[in-house]
């Protein structure tokens, strides 16, 4: 029994459900968000010490061994993705406490916050490709329901363009679930890599791994089909957008890592390829859509969609490095881009637009906040010695090794091209002056919550202190992301940690 495998789920789940009952009482939700949110970090931590010793934890439920049982597993990745997850949850939910109005809260704000980090916590961490399925849906539904809190007319918009494609690729991922366990005949992870291995006939497999990466794809805001991103994700309150940034897409990468490294590799050429040209289009497009985007929240959401074809590079380049590069590019990504919607959040309560035409003088008149904006703008362009630059470097290299040299020098051209909208976003909100229409420089300007605006600094200095650390601290960063590459690259490692005495 490993407690510290269930806590992360456990946590948000029991959360929810108190913050239900305390329905009436939205201070103490307030209260409750933040202290469980600090035990899921706490938790956390306890799990990726206790991984890193042991290399994989296992439990499985109901009495019964694998495979037969429902298994949770924790290996280095998926350790390293619920650490993230507890910084995020806690930032969240401080900046919550100013941010969110209170009509928000009083419809079920921070339940439907726990259930989205139990959704989250429970995806990283589940061992049977059904019950991957299962906590998507969890996700989609708390997501869903935070993305329509408020009923505005663009938030409808945008929650019905998010729902509609994240339905279809759920569909197609029970539908790969159905052909997957009638090929095979299991659905734990692990006992379904050691059969795919030992089919005489890899097409069926080819084409279910193929339904998986359009799936997950989807999920990861991947081109083609990414355009709900950024018609969703400006839309809610600015914390709601921050936590989707951060965790939400990262879901769907981190699924089509742990796939195509332990299920689907017995055709790399045609997958692998398939892959490394989707990481190309999607770095391009979406740093070209970010280049023509003058509304804050719009351009960090574009910048997601670039920053996760760097991810998939990683994934599909296939090798040890570029694996290495690309669980350190989710690690800094994550901290980068929560915190560049958060400041986002305090410029908007600053001037009240997100439109860069009615923003301008914040560096005049909030020094402090113009330089934690270039912490993390300046990291995402992957300028040194920031945390930006070791993920890039790592990806970049690992490309030129691999003789990829079109899609590297894709890769290239996309961090100038992001240079550029970061270096916009400066000279139109902070440089330029403030605008004659923009009367105060006040955070309480419109804001319901006077006595709170500490809470919206707090969350942002502490991502860019945690920015400057994987930055300046690159060398212990670099090996928590190789043995996590390791046991990628292993999956016989995975395989026996799961099913130990069941293998056949």
């Amino acid at each position: 029994m490993n407690p510290e495998l269930a806590l992360p789920i456990l946590i948000p789940l029991v959360s929810g459900a108190v913050s239900v009952a305390l329905w009436r009482s939205v201070r103490y939700q307030r209260i409750l968000a933040v202290v469980a949110t600090a035990l899921l970090l706490a938790a956390s931590i306890w799990l990726l010490r206790s991984t890193m010793d042991q290399g994989f934890l296992v439990m499985e439920m109901g009495g019964w061994p694998a495979p037969f049982s429902i298994v949770f597993v924790s290996d280095i990745l998926s350790a390293i993705m619920i650490v993230l997850t507890g910084i995020i949850g806690l930032a969240i939910a401080i900046y919550s406490l100013a941010s969110t109005p209170k009509g928000h809260e009083k419809f079920g704000y921070y339940p439907l916050m726990h259930l989205l980090l139990a959704g989250v916590a429970g995806s990283f961490l589940t061992g049977d490709i059904f019950n991957l399925f299962v906590w998507f849906e969890v996700m989609l539904l708390a997501s869903f329901a935070l993305l329509t809190l408020g009923g505005e007319r663009a938030q409808m918009e945008g929650a019905i363009k998010y729902v509609t494609l994240n339905l279809f690729s759920s569909a197609i991922f029970l539908s790969a679930v159905g052909l997957l366990y009638g090929t095979v005949g299991t659905l734990n992870m692990a006992d379904i890599a050691q059969k795919v291995a030992t089919l005489e006939d890899p097409g069926m497999v080819t084409v279910i791994s193929m339904m998986f990466m359009v799936s997950f794809g989807i999920k990861a805001a991947a081109f083609p089909l990414f355009f709900w991103l950024p018609a969703s994700y400006h839309t809610p309150q600015v914390a709601v957008s921050a936590l989707f940034a951060g965790l939400l897409t990262k879901v769907g990468v981190y699924a089509l890592y742990r796939v195509f490294t332990l299920i689907f590799t017995q055709d790399v050429d045609y997958t692998h390829t398939i892959l490394l040209w989707a990481a190309a289009l999607t770095m391009l497009t979406g740093v070209l859509g970010a280049a023509a985007q003058f509304e804050f929240r719009r351009i960090l959401s574009f910048h997601i969609v670039s920053q996760i074809g760097y991810m998939i590079l990683g994934l599909a380049l296939f090798t040890p490095l570029a694996i290495i590069g690309g669980v350190f590019y989710i690690m800094h990504h994550i901290i980068v881009k929560t915190n560049l919607f958060l400041v986002s959040g305090i410029v908007y309560r600053l001037q009240g637009s997100y439109e860069l035409k009615d923003l301008g003088g914040v560096y005049k008149e909030k020094p402090i906040l113009a330089l934690l904006f270039l912490i993390p703008a300046l990291s995402l362009a992957g300028i040194p010695p920031l945390s930006g630059f070791f993920a890039k470097f790592v990806v970049i290299r690992a490309g030129l090794e691999a003789e990829a040299y079109v899609v590297t020098g894709i890769a290239l051209l996309v961090g100038l091209l992001t240079l550029y909208s970061m270096i916009k976003i400066w000279a139109e909100v902070f440089w330029k002056k403030t605008p004659e229409h923009v009367k105060s420089m006040s955070l309480l300007k419109g804001d319901v919550k006077k006595s709170h605006s500490w809470a919206y600094h707090i969350p942002v200095v502490g991502l860019a202190v945690c920015t400057l650390f994987i930055g300046l601290n690159g060398q212990p960063i670099y090996e928590l992301a190789e043995m996590a590459a390791d046991q990628l690259m292993n999956p016989e490692l995975y395989i026996e940690a799961v099913l130990g005495g069941a293998q056949q």
